[in-house]
């Protein structure tokens, strides 16, 4: 793999770059200002960063990372509103007539047990919603949105001389189960505060090189459907199977039938993923069960192919079991989970002229177009609240170290993902790109009347 060639200014040290021997490109001249600006900031901001990353906070409990959000837009000048969504925060910014841009940065941590090895690794623990007591780590990297999202706040308060607008700044919770921008939209954000025309966002990549910026035109995540199959039967004595109805066997049926959703009753360019994540029953060798619970996560990208997935699902398990001889009272229950994640989708014009735009202004190969992604992520929603007004991204943004994922590519060891706990992004990399790409994007968005 190539090294990715950048710009060539003073902000090159302060990123470490220059050791990667990567190579320099001229850009227009307020580029290399906010490049630089992002430089000088960077030792500041990684003091944030860390703090964020040992201190994290599950979802709709992330009252002291909104906090700090708050704060620091309160003295970048912003007017602050917290507890929107129960723990978000809207920040907005009036600066004369013109367009009005969102950008979003989630807040939540997951409950996974660090293994970064990290000086600052956390050591927090925490209970969740849900009531499971458990360790909390930010292995997702939403600590590098926080902390570029601060800076992106700074950055464009200090240059309110270069654009005219609004911009409303948000800090969400509950991105990693999947409500929080729903809770901050029913919570009045586009009646209580300036409805976008555009809304930004960007996400950490394990599969991107550490301060690539990419982004997908279309499709650019998920749908994200969780089902619960409860198989039932009739239990008795494994030696005598023939006096029994064995769910197990019949669970094992409706599993292999459901890969014929995908590579017979969807088109090989309509990507779908249903997966069977969990299959339990049964207690002992010699007994044979009267139920077995199946787990699904089930992937698509447009409502119509999620409804056929989703009406799969429950013809083949109904199919199956009347296959199998049961009667009518022992119909498998399929059950779809409420709420799922929607799909987001970065409008394709739009996507197509910010990636542009961030290719003449960082450097022609460090602005790539990715493929979609079969993942999950609430932001979509923010559009979907009047997608046929607001335009919509978000980008990727590489954590990876270059030469390691290089290497992984060529059949090396594998990098850890995202939700993995060993995910440590070159941080400084990630909120070093992605504030600025957010910077650059907004004041093209939002030019000085």
């Amino acid at each position: 793999m190539n090294a990715l060639p950048v710009r060539s200014t003073p902000a090159l040290a302060a990123l470490g770059l220059a050791a990667l021997g990567l190579a320099a490109t001229s850009v227009p001249v307020r580029a290399e200002a906010v490049t630089d600006s992002i430089a000088r900031d960077l030792p500041g901001l990684m003091t944030i960063y860390q703090d964020l990353h040992a201190n994290p906070e599950l979802s709709y409990q992330e009252v002291r990372s909104a906090g700090i959000m708050a704060k620091a837009a309160r003295e970048a000048g912003f007017t602050v509103t917290e507890k929107v969504g129960q723990t978000g925060v809207v920040a907005v910014l009036k600066n004369g007539e013109g367009p009005t841009v969102l950008i979003r940065a989630d807040m939540d941590g997951l409950p996974v047990v660090e293994q970064t090895g990290l000086a600052f690794a956390s050591k927090k623990r925490g209970t969740s919603t849900a009531g499971v007591e458990s360790r909390i780590m930010h292995a997702c990297g939403h600590d590098t949105h926080m902390t570029a999202w601060i800076e992106t706040a700074r950055l464009m308060a200090k240059r309110k001389s270069e654009w005219s607008g609004t911009l409303v700044m948000i800090g969400q919770p509950a991105e990693e189960v999947g409500t929080g921008a729903v809770s901050m939209l029913k919570d009045g954000l586009y009646q209580r505060f300036p409805k976008p025309d555009y809304t930004l966002a960007f996400h950490d990549s394990a599969d991107l090189p550490a301060g690539q910026v990419g982004a997908a035109v279309g499709w650019a995540l998920a749908n994200v459907d969780s089902v619960d199959i409860l198989v039932k039967g009739l239990g008795g004595h494994g030696a005598y199977p023939q006096a029994t109805k064995d769910p197990i066997v019949l669970a094992s049926a409706i599993v292999m039938k459901l890969q014929t959703l995908v590579s017979r009753e969807t088109s090989p360019l309509d990507p779908a993923v249903v997966t069977v994540g969990s299959f339990h029953a049964g207690a002992k060798h010699n007994i044979i069960s009267d139920q077995a619970k199946l787990e699904l996560t089930v992937r698509s990208y447009s409502d119509e192919t999620r409804a056929h997935l989703l009406d799969g699902i429950k013809r083949i398990a109904r199919g199956e079991a009347i296959a199998s001889g049961l009667p009518d009272n022992l119909m498998p229950d399929v059950s779809v989970k409420d709420p799922y994640t929607r799909a987001t989708w970065n409008s394709p014009e739009f996507t197509q002229e910010a990636v542009a735009d961030l290719k003449t202004r960082m450097g022609e190969a460090n602005v790539v177009i990715t493929p979609s992604v079969m993942g999950g992520e609430d932001f979509g929603e923010f559009r979907r609240a009047d997608e046929d007004h607001i335009k919509s991204v978000i980008f990727w943004v590489g954590g990876a170290d270059p030469q390691k994922l290089a290497a992984a590519k060529a059949g090396g060891p594998p990098l850890p993902s995202l939700h993995s706990p060993f995910w440590a992004p070159q941080a400084d990399k990630v909120i070093a790109s992605g504030s600025e790409a957010l910077t650059l994007t907004a004041l093209r968005l939002m030019p000085r009347k």
